[in-house]
């Protein structure tokens, strides 16, 4: 007898779930399926399980297709679970390719391919639906996505566009997704649509979509003008769409600790924000090279207003700039200064010129520091008079942090204004017009 073993949380059951148990059925002559606890899936990063264990075991028990159902709760569970029920066969999904290769050692290791345009009959029928999204653009931070997202449960990356056809062609190919010719055929496979394209084309592919009545995660900076930011939320929100900029740092759990820590009164009235990204990019790269949508404060500039935003608001009385320019005239390293009526912030960010990348956060009472990469917030320090006090906070940052926007994005699009605060309209708008005012005074 040959034994078969796959694992999977099989949450909101899918024609795609089916497809995979019965080609490793079709494996062996015994088939075990371990079926993941919601708890064991948040320890590895898998967010926004929708449906009970019970059941997600029940969906798998009536395929028909496995012998055993057994429940997968630990860490290094896969391999005692090989040895205890000697099995022949390991397998999961393609989209795992090259993860489970270290138990080659003890069993045959298959990866079986994806199952494309997964949400179809089945889904229709439970009366539920997974958010089929589509990507546009198919550079580095699109390459991070699609990981990203198959943590994120409700929702399945399906297909991508790119004008430049090999490029789309290789992403495709690398991803196990559709690759489409045209927006039109693009559009067609796709609720929803994840935006990361150059800058400069953002606005026009949102208009697009918009149009087609997809709902759209732009990454950010989302437009590179105020009134066209006032134009795309008004448009989605006439439609019935929702629209969200992709600025990771905003919905990750322990940024939002950090605000809720500011505005608390610990360290008492806020009053000067300091926010300090730079990183050491290649010369090459488009970043360094584009002369009008190039350069620091249009790349990393979204991460460092967006506490001063959070905590000071949306009116600053004066914001002026100081750059250093490269060989090209792009600045490789900027200061944006923002004065309120009642505190300060300074954004720096650098593209060409590194510096000790902080959060710092003064008030009247204390103050917040949270050191680099303060971005991904997992941890930072409460000061106060007293050196010898220090209150420290600490929360979860996983891989790149992509799935919190996704999950935000995607509970926004199910009817959930719960998340709302963690990135207004109104704060997308003020940051689109500081980069409009930017380029206005670099002559772009």
């Amino acid at each position: 007898m040959i034994k078969v073993i796959t694992y999977g949380t099989f949450d909101l059951f899918h024609e795609g779930h089916y497809r995979l148990l019965e080609r490793a059925k079709a494996l062996g002559d015994y088939l075990i399926v371990g079926v993941t606890t919601e708890e064991y899936d948040q320890t590895r990063g898998k967010l926004n399980v929708m449906d009970a264990l019970m059941t997600r075991i029940e969906n798998v028990r009536k395929t028909g297709f496995a012998d055993e159902i057994i429940i997968e709760e630990s860490p290094g569970q896969k391999f005692r679970d090989i040895k205890k029920y000697q099995v022949d066969i390991f397998t999961v999904g393609s989209d795992w390719t090259g993860q489970f290769d270290y138990l080659k050692d003890y069993c045959q290791v298959i990866y079986l391919e994806r199952t494309k345009n997964i949400s179809s009959t089945m889904l229709r029928i439970q009366n539920k639906h997974i958010q089929r999204i589509g990507i546009i653009g198919t550079g580095r931070i699109a390459g991070r996505f699609i990981p990203e997202a198959k943590l994120v449960s409700g929702i399945s990356v399906e297909a991508v566009y790119n004008p430049h056809v090999e490029s789309a062609l290789h992403f495709a190919g690398r991803w196990g997704i559709e690759f489409c010719k045209t927006l039109e055929e693009f559009y067609a496979l796709v609720d929803a649509v994840y935006i990361a394209s150059p800058h400069e084309t953002h606005y026009a592919y949102i208009k697009s979509a918009l149009a087609h009545g997809k709902h759209v995660l732009c990454e950010k900076p989302m437009v590179l003008k105020k009134d066209q930011a006032r134009e795309l939320f008004v448009e989605a929100k006439e439609r019935g769409l929702v629209l969200f900029e992709g600025i990771k740092t905003a919905y990750c759990p322990g940024f939002s600790r950090l605000m809720g820590v500011a505005c608390s009164g610990m360290i008492g009235n806020v009053r000067n924000v300091e926010a300090c990204f730079t990183k050491l990019e290649d010369p090459k790269n488009r970043e360094l090279t584009d002369l009008r949508y190039g350069g620091s404060l249009l790349e990393l500039g979204s991460y460092v207003m967006l506490p001063i935003i959070k905590l000071f608001g949306h009116e600053p009385e004066e914001i002026r700039f100081d750059s250093i320019p490269g060989e090209n005239g792009l600045d490789i390293f900027t200061k944006a200064y923002f004065k309120y009526p009642n505190g300060m912030g300074t954004a720096t960010c650098g593209l060409g010129v590194k510096s000790e990348g902080q959060l710092i956060i003064s008030g009247t009472k204390g103050y917040i520091i949270a050191e680099a990469p303060w971005w991904k917030t997992a941890y930072f320090e409460v000061h106060y008079e007293d050196p010898t006090v220090v209150e420290k906070f600490s929360d979860r940052f996983l891989d790149s942090g992509l799935r919190y926007e996704i999950t935000d994005f995607l509970s926004t699009i199910n009817g959930s204004s719960k998340n709302e605060f963690k990135l207004t309209h109104r704060d997308s708008e003020v940051m689109a017009g500081v980069m409009e005012r930017f380029m206005e005074t670099e002559g772009r």
